[in-house]
């Protein structure tokens, strides 16, 4: 079996073990990275650019240095290449879990548990969910889902497709450290900034593909592309924008707004053109990021058949 047929099946083995057994319950790795994330911190952090990009660049780039070593070594085995690539796709996917949460998330709220739901939120995304009420919670949501299949499936599995087990882990420890350090603070405005671009762009692709396997797989292509077109550059997220349009055109709703993060307020723009969202279409924007998931499985499986070694 050839390395590029073994990575395309570590690929698919490990998306499948992501929708049969969700994240590592105990000793996740990606938690493991965090944590060395988080001292390396507490070392190096200062309010500076040139600091924030040093500890980006060792982190991001010893994880990629690991990608590389165990494709070097298990590239003439192909079993152990197989393996490999599966269980770094596995550890680096979070489709699964995303689904688990707006599943709990659409629970709690058909339940009317606000209190719960407002709890619960912060599982999916960082907003000041105090006085949020049930559409606006439901909101949220399916924001959080559109923004969340390109970023924790899509753009994984792209980099996988393209690059292999170094572009699975490197992927993910660059968009990890974006989210625990690359957002607007006045601790993070500057030590985050590298992080923060180096997320960019790692899924300016991606996040079109996404956009694009949205509207393939809602059957509502042309109307989803014109919703991207027209409305993702009112998002102030160069990434977020298509995907979160393209989920309004697909599903018929219009996102976007002002929200707050308990340290800024931002202002999404308007995007689509149907109602806002309320509580039963979170589980259409749940079924809809799954069958993208499929879709981005396929297509970087494809990609890994057709490409040789890097």
């Amino acid at each position: 079996m050839s390395s590029t047929n073994t990575r395309a099946l570590g690929i698919l083995l490990g998306f499948t073990a992501d929708r049969f057994l969700g994240d590592p319950r105990r000793y996740h790795p990606v938690a493991g990275f965090g944590r060395t994330a988080s001292r390396l911190e507490t070392r190096v952090y200062a309010d500076s650019r040139i600091n924030g990009a040093a500890y980006t660049a060792i982190l991001v780039g010893s994880t990629a240095v690991l990608g590389l070593a165990v494709e070097r070594l298990t590239r003439t085995h192909p079993l152990l290449h197989t393996a490999a690539t599966a269980a770094a796709t596995w550890t680096v996917l979070g489709a699964r879990s995303l689904e688990r949460e707006a599943e709990t998330m659409a629970t709690l709220l058909e339940e009317k548990d606000i209190p719960g739901a407002r709890d619960r939120l912060s599982h999916l995304c960082a907003r000041d969910a105090t006085d949020l009420e049930a559409d606006e919670l439901a909101r949220a949501t399916v924001e959080s889902i559109a923004e969340n299949t390109s970023d924790a499936c899509v753009a994984p599995l792209l980099w996988g497709g393209i690059v292999g087990v170094p572009g699975l882990l490197a992927y993910r420890a660059a968009n990890t450290l974006d989210a625990m350090v690359g957002y607007h603070s006045p601790k993070y405005e500057n030590f985050g900034w590298a992080a923060a671009r180096l997320d960019d762009v790692l899924n300016l692709l991606p996040a079109r593909a996404c956009a694009l396997l949205t509207g393939l797989m809602s059957g509502r292509p042309a109307e989803t592309v014109r919703v991207w077109r027209r409305d993702a550059p009112k998002h102030p997220s160069p990434n977020a924008g298509p995907v979160e349009a393209a989920f309004a055109g697909a599903l018929g709703l219009t996102l976007g707004g002002t929200n707050d993060y308990g340290t800024y307020v931002e202002n999404r723009g308007t995007l689509g053109d149907g109602p806002p969202p309320a509580v039963p279409d979170i589980r259409r924007t749940a079924h809809l990021a799954r069958r993208v998931g499929l879709a981005a499985t396929a297509v970087a499986a494809f990609m890994s058949w057709r490409k040789r070694w890097v």
